[in-house]
């Protein structure tokens, strides 16, 4: 059957961003990006030439939201549930990249509607704001969530951790590897309760990564559902970064922070993904 062409609209208000949206979609997808605060336009175009409605969600940065992301309501998600659903779509698939990939575990596990997440460079626990909050203050540090008023606990970061540069570049996978191993006790409080999840979820990480360890982040999600019975499935490359990739994608490289990986390696991972990732549309 042949796919019908999206209708494209900007949104604002209590949900901002770009909208595809496919007449007849039955499948709705939430596209979230990452810490830049890119609108993921061309990733949620991806999905309405596959027939579902997608939306790009600006969830900080925009009109009345934080400038950064720091205490994001996950209401904020809940939210674009509900639109998509008003829009006639009966499954909800959320797919997010890095601090996106956190904030769509951290919605699923707190919004049974959602029927899928694709968590790309994910992170297996909350962390700390990046950017400054509501009050234009980035410290003292505090979550990058909140849900019903309540920030969620949070990872800090090392306040003694001394940059690396690779290439000119700061890689920063080393300050959450020293950060999870210095505050243990948050850690254990600030870990996403990935086994609540009743969502079906598709895991895509490099193990080249050089902002922060996607690939054991990812394994230890695994791990979690999977001593609760509940399976997820990993696609996985040793030589891939956090910057995967997907089938037509030409994102510019970051100027000021190391990705790892490389263009090659990041582009057959998220290829591999992307059947995977279409059984869940």
């Amino acid at each position: 059957m042949e796919v019908q062409a999206a209708i494209e609209e900007d949104l604002s208000g209590a949900v901002a961003g770009t909208l595809f949206r496919c007449p007849q979609a039955t499948t709705g997808v939430v596209v979230l990006g990452g810490s830049s605060g890119r609108i993921d336009v061309g990733r949620a175009r991806l999905f309405a030439n596959q027939g579902s409605s997608a939306l790009a969600l600006r969830w900080f940065g925009g009109e009345g939201q934080p400038p950064g992301i720091c205490e994001i309501p996950l209401e904020t998600f809940f939210a674009a549930t509900d639109y998509l659903i008003g829009t006639g779509c009966h499954r909800i698939v959320y797919v997010g990249t890095s601090k996106g990939a956190e904030a769509a575990l951290c919605a699923a596990v707190h919004d049974q509607r959602v029927n899928a997440v694709v968590a790309i460079s994910p992170s297996s626990v909350v962390w700390g704001n990046i950017g400054a909050g509501r009050d234009g203050f980035s410290w003292p540090e505090r979550s990058s969530w909140s849900l019903d008023g309540i920030p969620l606990p949070f990872v800090p970061a090392d306040p003694d951790w001394a940059s690396k540069q690779v290439d000119g570049l700061v890689s920063y996978s080393g300050l959450f590897e020293r950060s999870m191993k210095t505050f243990k006790r948050e850690a254990n409080a600030a870990t996403i309760p990935v086994e609540k999840i009743s969502a079906e979820i598709v895991l895509v990480a490099g193990g080249d990564d050089a902002l922060w360890p996607s690939l054991w982040f990812a394994e230890e999600i695994v791990r979690r559902r999977g001593k609760a019975g509940k399976v997820t499935h990993l696609v996985s490359s040793p030589d891939a970064g956090h910057r995967i990739l997907l089938p037509g994608e030409t994102t510019p490289r970051s100027v000021s922070h190391e990705h790892g990986g490389s263009d090659e390696a990041d582009s057959r991972l998220g290829t591999r993904a992307w059947k995977h990732i279409l059984e869940l549309l």
